[in-house]
């Protein structure tokens, strides 16, 4: 069984941001076309693995919580656990090995529900995770494409005044400590909307021996990274069965 889940304003199925509102938000980053995200689980499927995909809070068809807050991984960290506490309620599903395909928030997430909740993954066989990301890193990037280079404290101002969240907390590099599967991390390393060392960092504090960093090179868009199983799936498949063997 794979757990596959989804980038922050996302859903399972992907993102059309070839189509408004979400084109004008994302093409001046150079991410203003479609992550269709489907053909993901049919390469799994193919390959022989049951899949589990689902929407995160306030995303997709899953329901509003926490007042509809988005927390960088804090409260999703919550649905990455309740996904594997379905698979392993159903009966016919409870005896299956565990990997997860866990991207950029997802991946986030899936760190965070480590670190707050390590006894759930006990079994786990593995984690893919492309593209994890820390808040203040993307949203200083994203400031200084609209010529706010220097806005991120106020930005953090008015994302604790409606979260109560500031970015100290929202931080994978710190939850990677507790990373406690096998981990194989990949990221575009050209991505105008983060840093290569921000990866970097996540990576060197995995604290398992087990792990792999491929970086994407050739562009700078961000949604070449999700893209990148559907178009090169064979070092995604090379682990998952290395780590089901």
């Amino acid at each position: 069984m794979i757990i596959a889940n989804h980038p922050m304003g996302f859903s399972r199925s992907g993102l059309p941001s070839h189509l408004e509102p979400w084109h004008s938000l994302w093409a001046p980053s150079g991410n203003g076309f479609e992550v269709d995200l489907t053909p993901d689980l049919k390469i799994l499927h193919d390959a022989g693995y049951n899949v589990l995909t689902y929407d995160l809070r306030n995303l997709g068809h899953s329901g509003a919580a926490n007042g509809g807050t988005a927390s960088s991984g804090i409260y999703e960290a919550r649905d990455v656990v309740g996904s594997l506490d379905y698979i392993r309620g159903r009966r016919d599903t409870r005896r299956m090995r565990i990997g997860l395909f866990s991207r950029c928030l997802g991946c986030s997430s899936t760190f965070a529900a480590m670190t707050q909740f390590p006894e759930a993954f006990a079994g786990v066989r593995c984690l893919v995770g492309p593209q994890p990301v820390t808040a203040k890193t993307i949203l200083e990037r994203r400031l200084a494409m609209i010529g706010l280079p220097d806005e991120i404290d106020r930005l953090e101002e008015l994302i604790v005044l409606r979260t109560s969240i500031g970015f100290a907390r929202r931080s994978p590099i710190d939850w990677a400590k507790n990373v406690n599967v096998p981990t194989f991390l990949y990221q575009v390393r050209g991505d105008v909307l983060t840093l290569p060392s921000d990866v970097r960092a996540m990576f060197d504090n995995i604290p398992v021996p087990r792990k792999k960093l491929q970086w994407i090179e050739g562009t700078t868009a961000r949604w070449d990274g999700y893209l990148e199983f559907q178009r090169r799936p064979e070092p995604v498949l090379a682990w998952f069965a290395t780590h089901f063997a």
